[in-house]
């Protein structure tokens, strides 16, 4: 990995963070015109959440700005070959919402309406279609399901490949086993020593709130356990779309011939326990296993944890630190495959410019949380589940 020997002593911008978010914001930083972007990483790129998310990317937000948010990355993997020489592996799968309950069925006809009149090709698939589509799934259990046939997944470890290639390719400047220790006006101090930054953008993923900690700032971001799981071949599974049972939180898709399948408890509090859970582990396979029979008989292949970052209104954060002149925050909030380049080309946009094409931003920063770090806006609907308070 090319990593700079010494800090500049100056830079037009200095990111912290080299997941997703902060390395495809230093990209766009760079190729937007800036000569001397810095990423500051203090372990390796891609180390941490994005080398371990499940990488499920759908154009089936719940709120307007979701799907902004979801369309715009989608596109941006389907061009990065073009652009950048290679690509994080986006496969289309198409993706199912199952319904099992009226007040559901009624929720997602609205929201399917508010995605069409977004432009995006979603419609509602009736009982016996998601039996078709998805047969795997034990038939009888749904009152049918939003579908998008383009929603698809990407490959994370091919995402943090993608990027890496992206910066060296662009000259940004990385510096690796570096710790950003604090932030004095745009002065960012190192483990390496200080350096004068232009712009300063705050990113971490799930270690937000200790990033903004150290540069005085606070963020009302969280970090929580999140498992996945894949079982061992079989090919049944060939081919069959993605899908998210909302009300428990469950996702799975087709994964290396078998099916990778993911939850958080939103019981579970705060923290970075990476270890794997096993009763909850457990309680995920008996409602895969009601949805999807055949999965009660699989092994599993692999299984792991990791930390997944969430804000209390499932909502990415966009915008500059309240009271700090050139410094802007960004996260994800949980969705960094599906959001992350799109959060990152809108924090790039909003630093550079005040404002981005990508999304409408005025509503997406750091004041809409109050003092306890609760927000003013309605949570995303179809949010993977989180806990209540981000500590």
């Amino acid at each position: 990995m090319p990593t700079v020997s010494e800090l500049p002593a100056t830079a037009d911008a200095v990111v912290i963070g080299g997941g997703t978010v902060g390395a495809w914001c230093a990209y766009f930083l760079r190729k937007s015109g800036l000569e001397n972007v810095l990423l500051v990483e203090k372990g390796h790129l891609g180390q941490g959440a994005s080398s371990r998310a499940a990488g499920v990317v759908r154009l089936q937000g719940g709120t307007p700005e979701a799907v902004r948010l979801g369309r715009w990355t989608r596109d941006f993997y389907l061009g990065q070959r073009a652009e950048i020489g290679t690509d994080s592996g986006f496969t289309r799968q198409g993706y199912l919402l199952p319904c099992f309950t009226g007040a559901e069925v009624a929720a997602a006809r609205e929201r399917i309406a508010m995605q069409q009149a977004e432009g995006i090709p979603v419609r509602w698939a009736s009982p016996d279609e998601v039996s078709e589509l998805n047969p795997t799934m034990a038939p009888g259990q749904t009152l049918g399901a939003s579908y998008c046939a383009e929603d698809g997944y990407i490959t994370p470890p091919r995402n943090v490949s993608a990027y890496t290639a992206a910066l060296v390719g662009a000259g940004v400047h990385i510096a690796e086993r570096t710790a950003f220790t604090g932030l004095d006006e745009t002065n960012v101090a190192t483990s390496r020593g200080p350096v004068s930054a232009g712009l300063v953008i705050l990113t971490g993923g799930p270690k937000l709130a200790a990033v903004g900690a150290l540069a005085g700032i606070r963020v009302p971001a969280g970090g929580v356990r999140h498992q996945v799981a894949v079982t061992e071949v079989h090919s049944a599974f060939d081919g069959t779309p993605m899908v998210f049972d909302v009300p428990s939180g469950l996702y799975w898709r087709p994964e290396e011939d078998g099916l990778l399948f993911g939850m958080s408890n939103p019981d579970e509090p705060p923290g970075e326990d990476r270890s794997v859970d096993e009763p909850y582990l457990a309680m995920m396979r008996a409602r895969l296993a009601k949805l999807v029979p055949l999965t009660a008989s699989l092994r599993l292949r692999r299984v792991w944890a990791a930390t997944i970052d969430f804000t209390s209104d499932h909502l990415p954060i966009i915008g500059p630190a309240l009271d700090r002149d050139r410094v802007f925050v960004a996260s994800a909030g949980g969705a960094g495959m599906m959001w992350g380049p799109a959060v990152a080309r809108a924090t790039a946009d909003v630093a550079l410019t005040g404002a981005s094409q990508v999304v409408d931003v005025s509503m997406l920063g750091l004041d809409r949380f109050d003092e306890s770090g609760r927000s003013r806006l309605a949570a995303d609907p179809i949010a993977l589940p989180f806990p209540e308070k981000t500590n």
